[in-house]
């Protein structure tokens, strides 16, 4: 698209990736540095928000550890109704939208309210965590394709997972917001044949300053995922490609690997 694609009352919603802002695209700044109006992700960090503009109006409508500022019907016609007024808008997410971004009940009411509204790509965080380690999330004969699971449910509930379609080998899983869900990824893996000694690897604060990386096996995980605060927005990567992932911090991987004798 050329750089007229900002019109006032359309609508952005972009990827803020992982967190480290010089992995945006140049077209994600451009957008962010052009807007009127910016509704933000919990996730996205303060380096990013530091790009929107001294005059734009900036809201948060995050979701981050079960606790939501706004409900996603409420996001909606908070988009609608600023859309409406004629101003530039941009929903900045965390990541990817199209990836566990709920960019489809956004797109759709905007479309439905005869707004136009366009999707700016982010570097999902799996992408982000395999690049920090040194790893290729697929591998020639090894690990043939990548899948993206949330292992987020409603409190209380059991995740919805087919876990033997999962467990069947070949792939590289990778769960988003999975600390919470460790102990029963592990379970359900394992009951479903995938065995205990699978390569493991547990990433929070991607590609911030603040990044961990924790090498494992899938039954040490419950375990080794406890070495993260609790609120630390965690990725787990689980497969054969992730054996040979460097690892950030030396003391969390002697506790994963002191636990295995």
């Amino acid at each position: 698209m050329p750089h007229d694609d900002f019109a006032p009352g359309s609508v952005w919603l972009v990827g803020a990736g992982p967190g480290d802002p010089e992995l945006l695209t140049m077209k994600a700044v451009r957008l962010i540095e052009s807007a009127d109006i910016v509704f933000t992700d919990a996730l996205v960090s303060p380096d990013i928000l530091a790009l929107i503009p001294p005059g734009a109006e900036r809201i948060s409508v995050g979701k981050r550890s079960g606790r939501h500022s706004k409900d996603q019907r409420t996001i909606d016609a908070m988009l609608v109704e600023a859309a409406a007024a004629g101003k530039r808008v941009v929903r900045l997410k965390g990541g990817d939208p199209s990836i566990f971004g709920r960019s489809a009940e956004e797109l759709r009411a905007l479309r439905a309210a005869g707004f136009p509204v366009y999707i700016c790509p982010g570097i999902t965080t799996a992408c982000a965590a395999a690049a920090s380690a040194g790893i290729s999330l697929t591998l020639r004969g090894i690990a043939r394709d990548v899948r993206f699971v949330t292992a987020h449910s409603k409190r209380g509930a059991a995740l919805d997972i087919d876990w033997v379609s999962l467990a069947g080998g070949g792939s590289t899983l990778a769960f988003y917001m999975g600390r919470d869900a460790a102990a029963e990824i592990m379970r359900g893996l394992m009951r479903a044949g995938m065995p205990g000694a699978i390569p493991v690897m547990i990433a929070c604060d991607v590609s911030g300053p603040k990044e961990r990386r924790l090498a494992t096996r899938l039954d040490l995980l419950e375990l080794a995922t406890k070495s993260f605060a609790a609120d630390a927005p965690t990725l787990i990567l689980v497969g054969a490609a992730v054996a040979h992932a460097e690892v950030v911090s030396a003391g969390l991987d002697m506790v994963a690997r002191s636990a295995q004798g």
